[in-house]
Formats: C-alpha cells, structure tokens, sequence
C-alpha cells in the first residue's frame, strides 16, 4: 500500500504585491515650476504680458475727476487739491515721486475717508461737502433743515459717495466714520435768538453727541466754534489767548456760551478721552448759499440794495467787521482737520470794514443810488471785530486769498438768481406764449 508524505509545518505566507514611490529628489519643488517656465517658451509669453500692461497703465488717462460740481459760481474758486493727496499718499505709504507723472496705477489710489458733517446743508456745510465730494471722500451729511437747505446738497443727489440724513444732532446718531465736522448751530442772530434754549441744547447736548460718536468710533473731531467767544472784545485784534469779554445773560448769550461751553467739552474729551480734536474760531463769513434774511449784515445789505430798500446801518456805523469769502474758509477747515494741531485757530480776513463802508462797497456793486438808513443799534453788538491770524498762517500754512471787492460781486450773483429768478422765469414764459 502506497504511503503520501504529508507537509504539516508552517503554512507559508503570500507576499502581498505591495507600490512603494520614490523618495522626491531634493529641491523637486523648486525644480519643477522653474522647468515648467522654460518649456514652449513661457516666459516669453509672461513678460510679454508684463509689458502690455505696463503699456496700458501709461496710455490710459487720469483717473481722478473734478467731481462734476454743478455750482458754477464757486467751482472757479474751489482751491488746488494736491496738497490733500499728497497729504494721503503720505499716509497710505506712497511719496509724491510716486505719482509725479499724474498716473496712479489701480489699487495704489488713495482709499478715500468717509466724513460726516452735521450741518452739512447749511451755507459753510455745503461749500465743505463740495469739497470732500470733489476729492473723492464718502460724505455723510446730517441737518435737520432749521436753517440747511436740501437746494444746497441736491446736485450730489445720485452720486453713490454722498449720503442725506434729516437728524437733530441734540439726538444721538451712531456711525461709522473716519472724520467728523461739527457745524451743526443756527449762527445769525435771527436764527439763534428764535429758540435760545433749542440754540443751546444744539451747542451743548449736540457737541455731547458727536463727541461721544468720535471716542466710540476713534474718528477725528473738528467744532466750528466761534468769533462771538470773544464777546465785545478789550482787546483789538484778537488772538486766541484772548478770554473774551462776554455777557452771560444777555440775549445773545445763548450762542456766545453755548459755543464757549462746546469748546470746554472738547478739550475736556481731549484730555480725558483721548479724542483727536481741532477747533476753528470762525468770524464773519459771507458767500453764495447764504439765507437771504437772516439777518447778518452782508446779507442783509445785499438783498435790500437788490429789492431797492434802504441798506439798514444800526447805531452810529462805526463798528466793525471782517468778511471772509466762504472758499477761504473752506480751505482753513479742511487744512486744521488734516494738520496736527488741535487749535483753537481763528479763521477769518483780517481786512477790517466799518458798516458804512461796508455799506458804500455794497452800493458801488449792486446800486450807487442805494439809500443808508439808520436804526438803533441792538443789545450787545461787539464794537469791533478784527481776527488775528499770524498763527493760522505759521503753523498751518493759511490765510484768506479772495478780496471783499472779488467775492461780493458771485454772492450778487447768487442772490440775484434766489430771488428774482422765479419771477424771470414766469415773464419768460408770458413772451414765449
């Protein structure tokens, strides 16, 4: 009988069929994109591309527009923007060599600032929106129209950078931005004295709110304080160090302190808080988009010689007054707002006119035969008023630049047009038909 020999040991295994990869060579990586390159001439193609563009960024034109205002009358005294971008270009890292051709290639422009501005609707709050717009910032205006006017603002209406707010800054107001320009108070005595505790609340609660937005969103704050902080000055003219001499309870003491106090709040929030602050004095001001009847005296005179009434002088005449053209003082706000100190700064034309011949610059602009009437002269009138800017002009380069004689004729023509234009339309209309 045939005996089969059996294997009982250790079964064997099977060797699984296991992929092993190479180890990457050193520096596989690198080599890799390099070979990438240089195979079918790519790097050909590449600067090819680069030189194309180059071409495009150095053909096309500037980017950077007027802003289309549509204000005819002010746009020829709208001042030079190339100290502001110089000044953004600083911070954004860029030297003016930069930009030497005029040409900023896209991305590298200057992002512009979002600002709101209370009172924004107003006579000065427009003329300083113009500006901002112009310059390529986002403006955020906020007025609750007791003196502003929506006329003022509505040629930005549709421009996606400006923003319109109905607000009363007593109320508060939260936003997000970069700058404020705090304008927002009645400044004709018609005005303020209409509703004094409303005057104040807006000086006072007003200035509370917006400084309180400033901590909370670290924006800077600028107040446009006042002349009238002076009060009936002792000393002529007045320096920023001067104190003032000011009634307490008298009728126009609603501004005069309420501005003093607005002031006190800044710097306190200065101190205290922190806040980055500017604070401008402003005297006088006159210019196209003032209020026909508000009772300041180049208003005043200007529409009365316009509708043949006697040009109204209180008192004897002989007190005083300088006038700034709106333009100038534009310019001075927005040079405090970008410099680096905190002021106060008086901002105001030194020129200095008694009411009579203001009266007289009045007559020989709009009509020699205008007649002078007197009238008793009202409760706490300064006797005189005559800013000193010597330290505008040193530390931040500014002072006025349009003559009374060169800006009163376009305030003419402003009025002109507000308030006989309506009835030249109607008697245009009556020809055609």
């Amino acid at each position: 009988m045939a005996s089969e020999l059996i294997y009982r040991g250790p079964e064997s295994q099977p060797v699984p069929d296991v992929y092993t990869p190479k180890p990457n060579k050193p520096w596989f990586s690198v080599i890799r994109p390099i070979r990438y390159l240089l195979r079918e001439q790519r790097v050909v193609f590449l600067f090819a591309g680069i030189a194309i563009a180059s071409l495009i960024f150095a053909l096309l034109p500037s980017s950077r527009s007027g802003g289309g205002l549509s204000y005819a009358i002010y746009d020829s005294y709208l001042p030079s923007e190339s100290t502001h971008r110089m000044i953004y270009q600083n911070r954004a890292g860029f030297g003016s060599s930069f930009n030497s051709g005029g040409k900023i290639p896209l991305g590298l422009q200057r992002k512009g600032l979002r600002i709101v501005v209370t009172g924004g609707a107003g006579f000065v709050g427009s003329h300083l929106v113009d500006r901002l717009i112009a310059r390529g910032d986002s403006v955020i205006v906020v007025d609750n129209f007791f003196t502003g006017r929506k006329e003022n603002v509505m040629h930005h209406f549709g421009n996606p950078r400006f923003e319109l707010i109905r607000h009363d800054v007593v109320e508060p107001i939260l936003l997000e931005v970069d700058q404020i320009y705090h304008l927002a108070c009645p400044a004709s005595p018609v005005h303020y004295k209409h509703n004094p505790v409303k005057t104040i609340k807006t000086n006072v609660v007003g200035t509370l709110n917006m400084l309180g937005l400033a901590k909370r969103v670290g924006a800077r704050f600028l107040l446009t304080s006042t002349s009238e902080v002076y009060g009936d000055p002792l000393e002529h003219p007045q320096k920023e160090t001067y104190w003032g001499n000011v009634n307490p309870i008298g009728v126009r003491s609603c501004y005069d302190e309420g501005k003093r106090t607005a002031e006190t709040l800044t710097m306190d929030y200065h101190r205290g808080a922190g806040v980055e602050v500017r604070i401008a004095r402003i005297f006088n001001t006159y210019g196209p988009r003032m209020c026909i009847d508000d009772g300041r005296v180049v208003s005043n005179f200007v529409a009365q010689a316009l509708r043949k009434e006697p040009l109204t002088v209180y008192g004897d005449g002989k007190q005083t007054r300088s006038f700034q053209f709106v333009s100038d003082l534009v310019e001075g706000l927005i040079r405090l707002m970008e410099g680096e100190h905190v002021g106060p700064f008086n901002l105001g034309n030194p020129g200095e006119f008694t009411m009579l011949e203001l009266a007289k610059v009045v007559q020989e602009t709009i009509d020699p035969n205008a007649q002078i009437e007197h009238r008793p002269n009202t409760e706490d009138d300064p006797h005189k008023r005559k800013p000193d800017i010597s330290r505008a002009k040193k530390l931040l380069g500014w002072e006025p630049k349009v003559a009374l004689r060169k800006g009163l004729p376009m305030m003419v023509q402003d009025f002109r047009q507000r308030i006989f234009g309506d009835h030249k339309e109607d008697s245009s209309k009556v020809t055609t038909a």
